[in-house]
């Protein structure tokens, strides 16, 4: 294996077969390429277009474009300037850090199982916002090992996989009710457990099961709840995922104070059910369950599986943002830190449903909640703190560009219902995932793996994993690499890493 640094610019084809072309006018041959860009920088449209625009034409003005915090300019931002955050989710951590520790300050232990923020005096204050006005909540402490696999009993992949065989689907009326029944049974069931024991949940389990497959899955929640009743266990809150993703919703707060403390009161709640487990907690258990039946969601919706209006909009447009946000958030270690930074003041939450707009009399950016009063703030720099989904069309990436204008690169659209529906992402073969040119045609000694697909495919985004049981991610990957090395001379035998028989080195 050779590494290369350097901005890939061109692919084109050759006698040989490759040619990739660098930045700086060098040229690799290749007999196959696999093409892994990860996450594009996209050219930004709408409102983030006229943020940046103004911020562009005020000298004292910063706009921050979504990105990696890594990448993010952020050592520019003065100490104790207001800094404003569009966005709450895993990056807002990450940019957040960077503005905090990443700049000296560090926390200690309060003495009340809590964490306190000792400053130092580097930081700017940080205003952030979002349409739900919460932090990402945190992952459940994982008590599951490395080889554990979660077996569903309502959501299996038999039943969706029979739902899709009669054509597209739509993802609210076939395919949210057996997740949500899935989801309600693993709820009431971890609670059942944590007060008899493994048997008796079991036995719940069992009764729940044979009632809902007789009933509908829209019947779950009220067969869950009324058998756990049955079985004593009373106290438990509904599973509303709607209400776990938009609790501010429909409320107002007279003041920031007010609203700070509620938001104080609904994270620490948080991070109590955290601490119960991915396992053990029947809150934490239950979300838990959306990561862990996500290759089965793939069944119903990769390669054209819902309908080109449900996928646009009861699936990109809810569900997916919404198990974003509920299934795959930070250590519960990055909620403890957040309370902290509010406590402290350095950090403040606008509310729910925050605005971001430019001020052309201050000539700063406003920021402010409808449902807190008085929340409006206004900050010299705002921080777009979302990363950017794949588009061919937006991306201005070089060499995206010139693999669009070559044809070898074309967007898929979902045609299934009626309608159409460009995703952006690039249009692929099943495995080994050869791009399709711009006659339809699978392109020969090309590959395409990860983020750049997602539109076609689900959830493109989670490569390396923890030790186990092979990820989607990985099986592409394996498939890729025995389609690229197939039928290439053998070039080198390398000894075996354990000792083992030897590894053959393929081409390039």
């Amino acid at each position: 294996m050779h590494r290369v640094p350097g901005e890939a610019v061109a692919l084109e084809r050759d006698a040989a077969g490759w040619r990739l072309r660098l930045a700086d006018g060098r040229e690799l041959p290749a007999d196959r390429v696999v093409l892994a860009t990860g996450h594009p920088v996209t050219g930004l449209t709408g409102e983030q277009a006229e943020l940046a625009a103004f911020a562009a034409a005020r000298p004292g003005a910063t706009y921050v474009r979504g990105d990696s915090a890594a990448d993010m300019p952020l050592s520019g931002i003065a100490a104790g300037s207001r800094v404003a955050v569009l966005g709450m989710g895993l990056s807002f951590y990450d940019v957040v850090a960077a503005l905090t520790t990443g700049r000296g300050g560090r926390f200690a232990e309060d003495g009340r199982g809590g964490l306190r923020y000792l400053p130092s005096g580097r930081e700017p204050l940080i205003v952030a916002g979002s349409r739900s006005g919460v932090p990402m909540p945190a992952r459940g402490l994982n008590q599951k090992a490395p080889d554990w696999r979660y077996t569903a009993r309502l959501f299996t992949p038999e039943r969706i996989g029979a739902l899709r065989a009669d054509g597209p689907l739509d993802f609210l009326a076939d395919v949210w009710p057996w997740l949500d029944a899935e989801m309600q049974l693993v709820y009431h069931g971890t609670a059942v457990r944590a007060r008899y024991g493994a048997e008796v949940e079991q036995c719940y389990l069992d009764s729940c099961v044979e009632d809902v497959l007789a009933e509908g899955p829209e019947a779950a929640e009220r067969i869950a709840r009324a058998t756990a009743e049955r079985f004593g266990v009373q106290e438990l809150e509904p599973l509303d995922v709607r209400r776990l993703a938009r609790p501010f919703a429909g409320r107002s707060y007279p003041g920031p104070a007010q609203f700070a403390a509620a938001l104080a009161d609904l994270l620490a709640a948080d991070l109590a059910a955290a601490r119960l487990g991915n396992h053990d907690g029947p809150l934490k258990a239950a979300l838990d369950v959306i990561r862990d039946v996500r290759g089965t969601v793939r069944t119903a919706v990769d390669d054209g599986g819902l309908t080109a209006r449900s996928h646009r909009e009861d699936f990109l447009g809810w569900f997916a943002p919404l198990s974003g946000f509920l299934a795959a958030g930070p250590p519960l270690s990055r909620l403890r830190e957040t309370l902290a930074l509010l406590e402290s003041g350095l950090l403040e939450v606008v509310g729910p449903a925050a605005r971001f707009t430019a001020d052309e009399a201050t000539g700063a950016f406003r920021v402010e909640s409808a449902q807190v009063a008085g929340s409006a703030r206004s900050c010299a720099t705002l921080i777009d703190a979302r990363i950017p989904g794949a588009d061919l069309d937006l991306d201005p990436a070089p060499l995206t560009r010139q693999l669009v204008a070559a044809g070898l690169w074309t967007s898929w659209a979902n045609e299934a219902g009626g309608e159409s529906f460009d995703t952006g992402g690039v249009a692929v073969t099943a495995a080994p995932y050869r791009p399709l040119d711009v006659i339809g045609e699978p392109v020969e000694g090309l590959y395409v793996l990860g983020i750049p697909t997602e539109g076609q495919r689900w959830f493109m985004q989670v490569g390396s994993t923890r030790p186990g049981p092979w990820t989607q991610f990985t099986a592409d990957a394996d498939a890729v690499a025995a389609d690229a090395l197939a039928g290439l001379p053998r070039i080198a035998v390398l000894p075996a890493l354990t000792g083992g028989p030897a590894l053959t080195g393929g081409g390039s």
